[in-house]
This record gives C-alpha cells, structure tokens and sequence, in this order.
C-alpha cells in the first residue's frame, strides 16, 4: 500500500521513469542499440520529458491517452504513439512494475465518465 501512496505522489517522476524505459525498449528492439540511445530516440525522450515538466496538471496528471490536452507537436506526437504501441505490450515482462503502474494511472484517470481538470 505505501508503495502505491508513492507512485501517486510522484506522477511526473514515474512518468518520466516509463517513458524513459518505453523509448530505450524500442530503440534497443527497433534500432538495434545495445546501450543508450541513438540521436533521434533521444530528442523523442528529451521532447517527452520536457513536456511532463510543462504539464499544467501536474500531480494530478493522466497518462497522455486519456488527457484532455494534448500538449504534443502533431509530429513528436505520432512518434511517441508509435514507440508507446511498440513497447507498450512488451512493458509487462522488461519493467512489470512500471507497466502495472502506468495502467493504474490510465484507470485513475477518468472519474465519473469525465476526464479530471486542472486545479
């Protein structure tokens, strides 16, 4: 129970910690590095980790799919949906903790039929 209490009191952080695996996952599978990534997996990520930093609902925030406001480049936003469709299923067995978590947020996300709001 302490553990969940965590990963609700730092969203962002843990926002950033599956993003962060998302992106190596598919660099190491669709590119083929062995360690760190290649230029263009590492604007995606510094561009995603921006973006968290900006978020306006902070704590509080969705996971990117069920926010209201999408805060992403049109481009830098269909090549996150890719590496996120890509390593998405395959977060269950490289970082379970992550993925389970990351689908509890999805969860918490949407009261009441409604996407939260901003405070």
């Amino acid at each position: 129970m302490r553990r969940l209490i965590a990963l609700r009191s730092n969203r962002i952080l843990n926002e950033k910690k599956t993003v962060a695996a998302m992106v190596h996952l598919y660099c190491r599978e669709e590119h083929g590095t062995e360690s760190g990534l290649c230029e263009r997996c590492r604007q995606i990520l510094d561009y995603a980790w921006l973006q968290l930093d900006k978020c306006k609902f902070g704590e509080q925030k969705p996971v990117c799919s069920k926010c209201p406001t999408h805060c992403y480049r049109p481009a830098m936003r269909q090549e996150i949906t890719r590496v996120m469709r890509f390593a998405g299923p395959r977060m269950l067995f490289s970082h379970p903790r992550l993925a389970i978590a990351h689908l509890f947020n999805r969860w918490r996300g949407v009261k009441d039929g409604k996407k939260i709001e901003a405070s």
